[in-house]
């Protein structure tokens, strides 16, 4: 028998909500650590691997893939079988690969690891699920804010703690820290985070599963080795072929099943659809700026633009990404509570496309590198704090899980997009300085370019997002004023109303 789908908030669960907010954070932080730590050693790993470049770089295809199927697949598992199981199941893979990263110098077995590692990802949707079914009204819209914005916090936190790291001690620490932070992430889950009662019906969908994570690899292969490859190669485009036919099928399949692991029909509704379409824009607007800013600062001052400084020091320039990301989730919340979430998002978006218009002219200046780390900061973590409580405001209830894993399936799928077209932009517009080729200025500012045109993108298909007017039921005065997210996560338990 399945319970209703309907459940809320009881008395229980919101003496509960004090430290349900900070440990799903924490968890959340937690993955985005697992997926950052690897970057400050990322050029040394063939040495360190004792293998190829090309074959270094499957450690992180590997969790790109893993953590693209474990998504949408953990969200559903959550919808179904309970959100804090799932949780703590995505967890406990993370610490096994990190685990196993840490104790081995074979390049299979990292590999292995880092696969495991990525199926961490699941923890964001089911986060915010969790968030959904457990907290008061008053307090949903900020909390889902931060879970959202944790991914880029903890990444941007991170990158000077695990660049000092490398940089002083055996790599292999990064691995055994990122095992105890998942414990530790385990352990207050189950001490902290009461199990969600909501439950979708249904059975998991095992077909469309094995469907979805054929089409995700098939699609995310080329773009992630297509630079390796050839974009023009028959493996490259054989795949991106492949991957079409693949996910095609898949959606008449999933059109067919009475309970599908993606309902494509929710998904076609306009608000979602625009959601996760901007979400892709935002994800590859995120990863530009990561891949330019470390790489510009760390280039020797004898290239004549590079800014010379440590990997330390690059790290924690591009910190204030991350902590900005963090700061926002209260701002949004108050901004969210008088425009709706459709308006926080234009507004991100805006902030985002100004930061990186406006840092075409600073990339000759550390100081420059750090304002626009401030600047596109504010806006990513205005912009994602805005997509949960957009997807959650049109999707019933028993759908949280699966409808947030596509969502940041999207944002990872944005990532991809960027690190293939970014990558490939920079070492088309190499300059060799000493034998070696390097990334150039104008390879930076092209970056910053497209970055500016997928945020245009982005924004436009925001504006297209119908507005929402606020549910009419009484709710309990809020501190600083109620939330229209967490009215919209009511009201979607009637249905999407548009304006």
């Amino acid at each position: 028998m399945t319970r209703s789908t309907n459940a809320r908030p009881t008395a229980g669960t919101d003496g509960a909500g004090g430290a349900v907010v900070p440990v799903l954070a924490f968890a959340g932080i937690v993955v985005a650590v697992m997926q950052t730590l690897i970057v400050p050693v990322v050029k040394d790993l063939p040495r360190l691997l004792d293998t190829t470049p090309g074959d270094a770089t499957w450690v992180l295809t590997s969790t790109l893939l893993s953590g693209a199927v474990a998504t949408p697949v953990m969200g559903r598992l959550g919808d179904l079988h309970g959100k804090r199981r799932m949780l703590v199941a995505s967890l406990s893979v993370m610490v096994a690969g990190a685990l196993l990263s840490a104790l081995t110098d074979d390049l299979l077995l990292m590999i292995a690891g880092r696969t495991l590692q990525g199926f961490a990802m699941g923890a964001i949707p089911l986060g915010i699920g969790l968030m959904r079914d457990l907290l008061p009204p008053e307090r949903l819209g900020s909390a889902m804010a931060l879970m959202s914005s944790s991914i880029g916090v903890g990444g941007g936190l991170a990158l000077p703690a695990a660049a000092l790291v490398a940089q002083h001690y055996d790599w292999h620490a990064l691995y055994f820290g990122a095992a105890g932070l998942g414990v530790l992430a385990i352990a207050l889950t189950l001490a902290l985070v009461p199990e969600s009662p909501a439950r979708a019906p249904g059975t998991f969908d095992l077909p469309g599963a094995l469907g979805l994570s054929a089409g995700l690899v098939l699609l995310l292969l080329p773009l992630a080795k297509g630079g390796e490859w050839g974009w023009a190669s028959g493996t490259t485009l054989g795949l991106s072929g492949a991957a079409i036919v693949v996910l095609l099928l898949w959606g008449l399949m999933e059109l067919r099943v009475p309970a599908p692991l993606v309902d494509l029909r929710t998904t076609a509704r306009r608000e979602v659809l625009l959601t996760n379409l901007a979400s892709i824009m935002i994800g590859v607007s995120f990863f530009v700026i990561s891949l330019v800013l470390p790489q510009l600062l760390q280039l020797p001052a004898s290239t004549g633009y590079g800014l010379g400084r440590s990997m330390v020091v690059a790290g924690l320039c591009v910190a204030p990404l991350g902590v900005t990301m963090m700061f926002t989730a209260p701002v949004y919340a108050r901004l969210s509570a008088r425009h709706g979430p459709k308006a926080t998002l234009v507004l991100g978006l805006s902030v985002i496309g100004a930061g990186y218009a406006g840092g075409l002219g600073l990339l000759d200046a550390v100081w420059g590198a750090v304002v626009i780390s401030f600047v596109v900061g504010a806006g990513i973590g205005l912009a994602y704090a805005s997509l949960p409580a957009l997807i959650t405001g049109a999707v019933p209830a028993s759908d949280t899980g699966a409808a947030n894993g596509l969502n940041t399936l999207m944002r990872s799928i944005g990532t991809s997009v960027s690190s293939a077209v970014v990558g490939m932009v920079l070492a088309s517009t190499a300059n060799p300085v000493g034998g070696v080729e390097v990334p150039s200025m104008h390879g930076f500012r092209l970056s910053f370019v497209i970055a500016t045109a997928a945020v245009a993108a982005g924004l436009v298909l925001a504006l297209f997002l119908p507005g929402r007017r606020p549910s009419n039921s009484p709710r309990p005065h809020a501190g600083g004023g109620e939330d229209a997210a967490a009215k919209d996560a009511e009201q979607a338990l009637r249905g999407p109303v548009p304006a």
